[in-house]
């Protein structure tokens, strides 16, 4: 007896026939012929040969800005520093209300997309640490069907940021308000190097951000070179000091866009670097390929990281979505295929291993950046899984495909109905659904 069986999925790893039991919130059972074997079930629902996969996994996001845009005003620069300048003019206006309503209607997309786990950073700069208690409060309510794990991160800097330039009377540095928003619970350590004011600043706040995680034991997700400037190498100290202070398997590297425009001589030294200290990276397509490259004129760079050479280098490599409607971007729905579609796009990975290491990038790659427990469809993993309409990962991709179940803990939690279009023209099939099959 199960609690929710799925019968006849294909799974991402090309088996295909599988049934999946499930039992008090953990995948109970996962093979061929399970279904024949068990006593009636709760609920079932047939696969029907479709793709079931885990849930999708978002490794680096702004929940705190989410929804924003427009407000106080459209960034029409479409620049980082423009985004960062907005969100500055906006932080006064705020409200923990406005936020928690924003952040809680982007949970229910998220959740009807299949997105069931997201890294959310959360800005520090901020006397009154607004959005991290309201962001704290989102993750109290959601965490029932989504897993939302939270940054401490200092838009502004650690080192350039001073809290009484907001509130005279404040007596705390950049730093204090990092590590009391960590003393409320948030869980992971935060940074933005490239945005100090000397490349001097920019390493010594390496060196203090990690030191405070490796004392309180938490990983590390550091906002590293997102720029343009071939000379903007972070990420270099951020491996050094993983290594350093024993940080292996914890921390992550965000953006990385400045390795777009390196020369390939210090790449060949700084992507061994990366892997030896194991530390993992998170490109973010959607909005890298707008932000970057807006000082050039033609050719314009793409910006995006090296992935590819990442991923050739063992390095674990996942695509955030980043932004949705806010100061620096005013697209986004929380699909993360569709930020796996533009990740493929943008690197050029078209192979049919590329292309499926590019559903691996928002799936199984940033659940381990997470470190997800019990993430996976084996015996034991926890019950989150999802439906596509799709065949497998490379058809999920390139349709976008409907999430025709979204199961949390063994719960279905949303469906959606199958993409169908009708004909009207003779001779031809009354329905079109853009498959292969």
């Amino acid at each position: 007896m199960f609690d929710l069986l799925v019968t006849n999925a294909t799974l991402p790893d090309g088996r295909t026939g599988i049934d999946i039991g499930v039992s008090g919130g953990r995948i109970a059972a996962c093979g061929a012929g399970i279904a024949a074997q068990a006593a009636a079930s709760a609920e079932v629902i047939d696969a029907a040969g479709q793709l079931v996969t885990p849930p999708f996994v978002d490794a680096h996001f702004h929940m705190d800005a989410v929804l924003s845009y427009g407000l106080p005003r459209i960034n029409e620069s479409g620049t980082l520093l423009e985004g960062i300048a907005l969100w500055g003019e906006l932080k006064p206006t705020l409200v923990q209300d406005a936020i928690i309503s924003r952040a809680m209607t982007y949970c229910d997309w998220a959740v009807a997309n299949g997105l069931l786990a997201i890294r959310t950073h959360v800005d520090t700069c901020d006397p009154r640490l607004l959005a991290v208690e309201a962001l704290l409060e989102v993750k109290r309510k959601v965490a029932p069907y989504l897993d939302l794990q939270l940054v401490a991160f200092p838009q502004d800097g650690i080192l350039r940021y001073d809290p009484r330039a907001d509130d005279p009377a404040c007596t705390d540095t950049a730093f204090d308000l990092l590590k009391k928003a960590l003393d409320l619970g948030v869980d992971v350590v935060g940074g933005i190097p490239h945005f100090e004011q000397t490349m001097q600043s920019g390493t010594e706040s390496v060196r203090l951000l990690c030191e405070e995680a490796a004392r309180r034991s938490l990983r590390v997700d550091m906002h590293c070179d997102e720029t343009d400037d071939p000379m903007s190498r972070h990420i270099e100290t951020l491996a050094f000091e993983t290594r350093r202070l024993g940080l292996q398997g914890r921390v992550n590297g965000s953006h990385l866009t400045s390795m777009h425009s390196m020369d390939n001589y210090y790449v060949s030294k700084l992507i061994p670097l990366i892997a030896q200290a194991g530390v993992s990276a998170v490109a973010n397509p959607l909005i890298n390929i707008t932000i970057q490259g807006r000082h050039d004129t033609y050719p314009k760079r793409r910006g995006m990281t090296r992935v590819p050479e990442l991923l050739a280098a063992g390095i674990t490599v996942a695509f955030g979505h980043d932004c949705v409607m806010d100061p620096w971007y005013g697209l986004g729905s929380g699909d993360m295929l569709e930020v796996a579609h533009m990740g493929l796009h943008v690197a050029q990975m078209t192979s049919r291993v590329a292309m499926k290491q590019c559903f691996d990038a928002v799936t199984a790659a940033p659940a381990a950046i997470m470190g997800l427990d019990g993430y996976g469809l084996e015996p034991g993993c926890r019950a989150d899984f999802v439906l596509l309409q799709a065949a497998e990962p490379v058809e999920a991709i390139r349709l976008r495909a409907a999430r025709l179940a979204v199961v949390r803990r063994g719960r279905v939690v949303a469906t959606s109905e199958p993409r169908v279009s009708r004909l009207r023209l003779a001779g031809r099939p009354d329905a079109v659904r853009l498959t292969r099959q």
